[in-house]
């Protein structure tokens, strides 16, 4: 045997060889392909490795051998079958219709949908998980049913996220002529001392039973004791950022951030911690109120249509199989519908404070010491307002900082700022 046919031989190993990792079609293919060529290059030269070969033989050969090469892709071999993924719209229970939708790829001329073509997964963004959005719960269905409602998705980027996107702290959404902040500490604290000619809106200290940590707390307003109980956002303004607010109109997210459904009074110091956290990131210490508070994050992202990450979907279920028949929290009066749309009420509807047809907040004219809802508004002389290191700083007229304040507080005289806990801006 000569050396070029050793080496012809050994090449159609090898070819049938590299075959084999994609079974007998592939040993066939890469065959009859190698001789093909070979049979090719005998058409050129006159010879190929096994020996002489006229002109027309070889070319016959080749044409040959490149039709088996081809066919031997499509032919039907025993106990070779083809690989097809199965798609979203297949039934692979036990029971299904012999007529339903080919893995193959095929149709049923018995069944019409079969011509139709097969539902496929949706596209996945890099990084992100999807599915595709399941039906709502119904009204009366509880925090565990309701999670299943909840699309999933991977997080989006924090890119763009400032707290000023969510509108004003503490705005009077609902017009009941108290800011959100003080309406949350009316709501969750016992023993509530208001303070006079507010019309009991401005809360000065009471007894707070943390549900957090499970502690009870004396709040008492004021600068360095104030921060002891601080308003938080069950679901996390940049928590929200990230998984559909991006999307929102101001109106709606400034609703949503003053939306006492996502508002808790809490634990200063476990607020802080908490963060921007989620389900799957933070659970308060106190376990007995785990259950609750979860269904508080389930219905607020239910009701404003955020969506969760598949680890924080888990983390719901996990707290809430505990406790299967923990209910949703009621709504409040801004909460959007169950069409999706969100609005403050009317000015008739609103609840005063104090008194039939008071729904707005009281005029420092009158002596009063009231919410503003609104920035620069006219009427406030004095501007208290909550720093972002948590002291309480007042501004007056001509101050560097005046102009640009969004009052959280109102006065009429730098001395009723002092008595209510602000100190004098420096600037």
């Amino acid at each position: 045997m000569t050396r070029g046919a050793i080496a012809g031989f050994v090449g159609l190993a090898l070819c049938a060889v590299l075959g084999l990792t994609s079974g007998v079609r592939g040993v066939l293919f890469m065959t009859f392909l190698y001789l093909a060529l070979s049979a090719g290059w005998a058409a050129v030269r006159g010879r190929t490795w096994w020996g002489r070969m006229a002109r027309p033989v070889a070319l016959g050969c080749a044409g040959l051998a490149l039709v088996v090469s081809i066919g031997s892709t499509s032919i039907a071999l025993p106990g070779a079958g083809t690989f097809s993924p199965v798609t979203a719209s297949e039934d692979t229970s036990p029971g299904s219709s012999a007529h339903g939708p080919s893995t193959g790829g095929g149709t049923s001329s018995d069944d019409p949908a079969s011509s139709l073509p097969t539902e496929t997964e949706p596209t996945v963004d890099a990084g992100a998980e999807v599915t595709t959005a399941p039906a709502p719960a119904p009204a009366s269905a509880g925090a565990l049913a309701a999670v299943q409602t909840l699309e999933v998705k991977g997080r989006a980027p924090r890119t763009g996220y400032d707290r000023e996107r969510f509108g004003q702290r503490w705005a009077d959404v609902d017009r009941n002529g108290c800011d959100q902040r003080n309406d949350v500490l009316r709501r969750d604290l016992a023993d509530v001392v208001a303070k006079p000619g507010t019309h009991d809106c401005v809360v000065l200290g009471g007894t707070f039973a943390d549900p957090y940590s499970g502690t009870t707390i004396a709040f008492r307003r004021g600068e360095g004791t104030s921060e002891a109980v601080q308003i938080d956002h069950v679901v996390a303004l940049s928590d929200a950022w990230q998984k559909g607010a991006q999307q929102w109109d101001p109106v709606t997210r400034e609703l949503f951030a003053n939306d006492t459904l996502n508002l808790l009074a809490a634990d200063g110091p476990l607020n802080q911690q908490k963060g921007d956290g989620d389900t799957a990131t933070w659970l308060p210490p106190n376990h007995g109120f785990r259950c609750a508070y979860v269904a508080r994050q389930v219905a607020v992202k239910v009701a404003y249509g955020l969506w969760v990450t598949a680890a924080e979907r888990d983390a719901m279920v996990g707290v809430l199989s505990a406790c299967p028949d923990e209910p949703l929290p009621p709504s409040s009066s801004v909460t959007p519908t169950a069409s999706g749309t969100a609005a403050a009420p009317s000015d008739a509807q609103a609840s005063p404070a104090a008194g039939v047809g008071e729904a707005t907040p009281p005029s420092v004219e009158t002596g009063g010491t009231g919410e503003m809802s609104s920035g620069g508004a006219v009427g406030c002389p004095v501007k208290g307002n909550h720093s972002s290191s948590g002291e309480w700083i007042y501004h007056v007229p001509g101050g560097a900082f005046y102009d640009v304040t969004d009052p959280e507080e109102c006065f009429a005289t730098p001395e009723d700022a002092v008595a209510a806990g602000y100190r004098a801006s420096k600037r």
